[in-house]
């Protein structure tokens, strides 16, 4: 059918023209941008998923740079804390050398005094300049605020770590299941305990024609021998005999001069007791009592003057008992006692001149060797005393109480002890006494790190140490036949225990007195007094430095990090603060060598123990966070591309194809729009 009105075959050419202009311009807009989504029209869906996958990889460049510069300011720090360390190394060094003041002079220690000096006000410098963009990094700003400060358990404690979420705050609660322990190993092994006691001289009494005498010795004094010779001219003689301890006396006790008070009496009691009075050695007194006039038989002698440790056991053995005698007639003050604890020294002071008869009796040097008392107001010693009122006569020597306290050690004995700090071998003679074998291991306790304790009949070792670590090992070398420390050892080895706790319900790391968690929301160190199994609680309420490390401003994608101050007011530890070195002060070289070095430890410890934890913080958190971002980033970036990018190969063929399709559909227009001028050929 031909017709000229409606040229339907142009029509229909025209359309597929357009079209193929349409798929043209389209290849070479993606071409030109390289984008497949230029516009909503050409993928609402993909549009959508484009555009928030862009925002993602918008927040995680941030994200990126976030870290890299959260990296920055830890190693901008740990560079100063580089610093500190090295000082702080340079004056544990000084002050290892300025103990040694047997071969240093003065003004070398002075020298080095001055070193230290420098070196904290270096180390105070480096807190205050440290900065990054003008933040100060070290001075304590950066520090979590936490109300721990107020727990009286709490002895150290380090916040690392803090997300304190939309409250700004997070409670801390600790419950002790366990408290930490020190290693003990107990032995018996010793003598049994008594009460020590030390005696001197004999003390007798004897009838003689109707009047007693008291008669006082010396040590050894044994017995009294009667001679009698009624010869009426004997005016009486008393002789000695230090070998066999006799004291013998001659008169006339059955003559007749019998009664006392007589001119002649040359045998009366009143004789007697003047002879034996002024022998060396001897005192006597006499009481008039209903006697018999026989001739007295040999009377044995007691002890005159006995004196006895209140306590019993071994802190009493080798006390030395030592009498001053002032010899002085214008004084007449009465006895006084004393005793040196650390020297075991018991010093009594009398007058044998005093012009009172009851200040310098046997009796007044009882009262006061009872009323000696230690420093904490208990008695310390009892006196048993046998002379009646006789003068004191004081021994030739000091007295000693030798091993009379009992806990002693049984036989010879050798053995090694190990600990924690090192080990020592200790050599004992049989009949040591327990307390001189704490002292030995006390002595040395710093290299060992075991101490030592007596209770009755029984020495008790102890690590200085808490925890696992704190370790006691005994082993005996040798010991004599007769001897029971090694069979009475309770263990051989013993360990301490370490704290057992949980933090807001979770079971926290112990070691020793330190217990510690690390959880996403919380990391922090706490170091409890030694021993202590008191529950406690505390809030942590700001502080920390707060780095966004994430796309999304949310908690768990941020980190607050602590870092306390370094000045020299704020670094230390138990043991005392760093400033404390410094010239003038309690640990200076000066005044506490020993002190500072424990102090300068105990700083480097920390300041090491912070640097780690910022180093951790930098290599497991902030390194491995941005290799996690870049990851992530990559792998969005690829799902965006995938989504909105332009496949150019797969335009190229779209171009050329519509290029073609463009040209044909042109030329087909051109022949459409000749088919009504066929119409003419009809007409002609």
């Amino acid at each position: 059918m031909t017709r000229i009105n409606t040229n339907v075959s142009s029509l229909v050419a025209q359309n597929r023209l357009q079209a193929s202009n349409d798929d043209l311009q389209t290849a070479l807009t993606r071409l030109s941008t390289g984008l497949r989504i230029n516009s909503g029209a050409d993928d609402p869906a993909g549009l959508i998923a484009s555009e928030a996958l862009r925002s993602e990889v918008t927040s995680l460049g941030r994200a990126i740079t976030n870290t890299r510069r959260a990296s920055q300011i830890i190693s901008t720090a740990d560079s100063a804390l580089g610093q500190v360390s090295n000082l702080l190394n340079d004056v544990r060094g000084l002050v290892v050398e300025a103990a040694n003041n047997g071969a240093l002079s003065k003004e070398e220690i002075a020298a080095n005094q001055l070193q230290i000096d420098s070196s904290l006000e270096a180390i105070n410098r480096i807190a205050q300049t440290t900065t990054f963009q003008g933040r100060k990094l070290l001075d304590g700003s950066l520090d979590f605020v936490s109300t721990a400060g107020g727990v009286d358990s709490i002895r150290d404690i380090n916040i690392d770590q803090a997300n304190l979420g939309i409250t700004g705050q997070i409670d801390v609660e600790v419950v002790v299941q366990s408290e930490a322990t020190q290693a003990t190993v107990t032995t018996g092994g010793f003598s049994a305990a008594s009460q020590a006691s030390a005696t001197f001289g004999s003390s007798t009494t004897a009838d003689i024609n109707g009047e007693s005498i008291d008669i006082v010795g010396p040590d050894g004094f044994t017995s009294v021998a009667f001679v009698d010779d009624p010869n009426n001219s004997n005016t009486g003689a008393v002789a000695y005999n230090d070998t066999t301890g006799v004291l013998t006396v001659t008169g006339n006790f059955t003559g007749d001069s019998l009664n006392v008070g007589e001119a002649d009496a040359d045998a009366s009691a009143v004789a007697i007791q003047g002879l034996i009075d002024a022998l060396d050695g001897f005192s006597a007194s006499g009481t008039a009592v209903a006697g018999t006039q026989a001739l007295p038989t040999g009377v044995t002698a007691d002890v005159a003057f006995q004196v006895d440790a209140i306590a019993e056991g071994s802190e009493f053995n080798n006390v030395q008992i030592e009498f001053v005698d002032l010899n002085d007639a214008a004084a007449d003050d009465a006895a006084t006692a004393s005793f040196d604890e650390e020297q075991k020294i018991l010093t009594v002071t009398y007058n044998s001149q005093a012009a009172t008869s009851t200040n310098r009796d046997y009796a007044a040097i009882a009262t006061a060797i009872d009323a000696v008392q230690d420093s904490e107001g208990t008695n310390l010693f009892t006196s048993t005393n046998n002379s009646g009122a006789n003068a004191f006569v004081a021994p030739d020597s000091p007295l000693t109480t030798g091993n009379t306290g009992g806990e002693v050690l049984l036989d010879d004995l050798v053995f090694q002890l190990n600990g924690a700090q090192g080990a020592e071998t200790f050599n004992f003679a049989g009949g040591t006494g327990q307390d001189q074998i704490a002292a030995a291991i006390n002595l040395v306790s710093d290299s060992t790190g075991i101490s030592a304790s007596t209770a009755t009949g029984a020495l008790t070792f102890t690590s200085t140490d808490y925890g696992s670590e704190a370790l006691i090992n005994i082993d005996v070398i040798n010991e004599g036949a007769s001897g029971t420390f090694e069979s009475s050892l309770a263990v051989a080895r013993a360990t301490g225990q370490d704290i057992s706790a949980t933090v807001n319900g979770v079971e926290a790391d112990g070691r020793a007195n330190t217990l510690s968690i690390n959880t996403s929301s919380l990391d922090l160190e706490v170091t409890v007094d030694n021993g202590s199994s008191a529950n406690f609680s505390f809030s942590i309420t700001g502080g920390g430095a707060l780095f966004q490390l994430g796309p999304d401003v949310t908690s768990n994608q941020q980190a607050r990090l602590g870092i306390g101050s370094l000045s020299t007011g704020q670094l230390g530890g138990a043991s005392g603060r760093l400033y404390e070195l410094g010239s003038g002060q309690a640990k200076s070289l000066t005044n506490d060598v020993n002190g500072a070095a424990s102090v300068i430890d105990e700083v480097i410890d920390k300041v090491t123990s912070l640097r780690g934890r910022l180093g951790a913080f930098q290599a497991t958190s902030l390194e491995s966070n941005l290799v996690s971002l870049n990851e992530t980033l990559a792998n969005l970036e690829e799902a965006e591309s995938s989504i909105r990018d332009a496949d150019f190969a797969q335009e190229s063929a779209n171009l050329t194809r519509a290029q073609i399709l463009v040209q044909s559909g042109t030329n087909v227009l051109s022949l459409a729009n000749q088919n009504p001028q066929n119409v003419l050929s009809l007409l002609g």
